[in-house]
Formats: structure tokens, C-alpha cells, sequence
């Protein structure tokens, strides 16, 4: 008979239970609770501990616990998905030996939610274009290539090319992501770029906002897709768990950070 474990979505600082229903990662219907000590928790579901699947299905019921937990509650610590302790002990235990950290953690990020923007280019051939006019090496090269048979010295030279290219890409990249970050600097505690994907996303930003300026955010991205409307697509996710500025990872075998 296989044993159930602890599920950990976050912490928080609470002195009285919180039950979530049925909404537990494992497509069981578990029911979402808390384990405690001393006004500080770690919100829980019961969990298989030999059996985990790691699937977009049990990752957005992971992020999905943590928002409903977000409606209730200030301050939240997210716990990297996939944790599991073996008993309640080991929890109350954790929670009893970094008591003063984990306490001070939530006093920081009081208050404070993560909003994520990410950035397209609409159309390839016109960045494309814009480095061509914007690189003299560039434009060297291809005239060379212009005169040069099919061949290796040829191939070597489109070579080259290539690699100027996807350079100068990258710094164009740059350059646009840092000009959305500066209209938000004022705006934002700290922000954080993750990895883009694709030639044509520029920016996959993470911003860390107090939660009582989003509506000066969306007023910022709102003047953003005015400005970039013919160059530039933004998606913008609302408020979300600060996944990006808080790397709380413990370990059940060892339950360390």
C-alpha cells in the first residue's frame, strides 16, 4: 500500500487554519490545508510520496493553489514545485528551526506580487532589415558573398554572416528589452529577464510591484502598446506568486534550503 506524504505549495504567516477544498496537486480531489507552528505555516495537501508526475497539469495546480492562498493572505513564500515531506513532524520541525527566517522573508515581500510581460516583434523581415542598415561588417560581407562563386570560401563567408546576425539580434534584444524595463523602473521594486524564445520574443520580464500599484502598471503597458502598436505584441500576465525573486527550495531528505 503506497504511503501518503505532505505537499507543499508555500508558507505563510498565519494563526488560525485555512482549508482550500479539494484542489490539490494529483487529480485526486485532496483537500488543502495548513500545518503550523507558532503562527507560521506550510500549506499542504496529501500526496503520494513514491509517485510524482511531473505535467503541466499538476504545475498549474501547484500555481493555482498559491493564487487562492494570495487572495487571503499579504505575504506568501512559494515552495518549488514538486516538494514533499513525509510527516507532518518534518514540517513543524522545518518550520520550528528557521522560524526567524522564514518570518523575516515574509516581512519583506509583504505586500509585494510578481506581474510578467513578454515582448514580440511583428514582423522578422523588418528587424531583419534594420541590422542589415544598422552593421557596415555586415554589409561588407554580403557584398563579398555578392562576388563570390558557390563554393567553400562562399559558404565560409555566409557563414560569418550568420553569426554576425544572430549577434546583433541579441543586442538588439537587449536594447529593446531595456527600454520597457526604464518605463516601468519607477514603478517596480527589482525585475528580473528570463529566457526569451524564438528569433522574434525580445523581452520575457519578471517585475516585482507592491500590490497596491498595479493599476499604475497597467496604465504604463497600456501607453506601451500605444507606442509599439506597429512593431510590437505585449502579453501581460496579472498578479502572480514571486516565483522569480524568491528561490525557496527544500529538500525532504535533508530539509535544507
Amino acid at each position: 500500500m503506497q504511503r501518503d506524504g505532505k505537499y507543499i505549495y508555500c508558507i505563510i504567516d498565519s494563526n488560525y487554519d485555512i482549508n482550500l477544498g479539494p484542489i490539490g496537486v494529483g487529480g485526486r480531489g485532496d483537500l488543502v490545508s495548513t500545518i503550523g507552528f507558532d503562527g507560521l505555516c506550510m500549506v499542504v495537501s496529501d500526496h503520494p510520496l513514491s509517485k510524482f508526475v511531473v505535467n503541466p497539469e499538476n504545475m498549474l495546480a501547484h500555481q493555482k493553489v498559491i493564487e487562492e492562498v494570495m487572495k487571503e493572505f499579504r505575504s506568501i513564500l512559494p515552495i518549488r514545485f514538486g516538494t514533499i515531506a513525509a510527516t507532518p513532524d518534518e514540517i513543524r520541525n522545518l518550520l520550528n528551526r528557521r522560524y526567524s527566517e522564514f518570518m523575516e522573508l515574509l516581512k519583506q515581500f509583504e505586500n509585494k506580487v510578481e506581474l510578467n510581460v513578454r515582448g514580440t516583434w511583428k514582423n522578422m523581415g523588418m528587424i531583419y532589415k534594420e541590422i542589415d542598415r544598422e552593421h557596415v561588417e555586415l554589409q561588407k560581407i554580403r557584398a563579398e558573398i555578392d562576388k563570390l562563386d558557390e563554393g567553400d570560401e562562399r559558404n565560409a563567408k555566409i557563414g560569418e554572416a550568420g553569426k554576425l546576425v544572430e549577434r546583433a539580434l541579441i543586442e538588439k534584444k537587449e536594447e529593446e528589452a531595456g527600454l520597457i524595463v526604464d518605463a516601468f523602473r519607477r514603478s517596480v521594486f527589482e525585475y528580473k529577464h528570463n529566457k526569451t524564445s524564438g528569433d522574434a520574443m525580445f523581452i520575457n520580464t519578471a517585475f516585482l510591484v507592491n500590490s497596491g500599484r498595479e493599476v499604475e502598471f497597467d496604465n504604463i503597458m497600456a501607453d506601451l502598446g500605444t507606442k509599439y502598436q506597429d512593431r510590437s505584441d505585449f502579453v501581460y500576465t496579472a498578479p502572480l506568486p514571486i516565483f522569480n525573486f524568491i528561490k525557496l527550495k527544500i529538500f525532504p531528505e535533508k530539509w535544507e534550503l
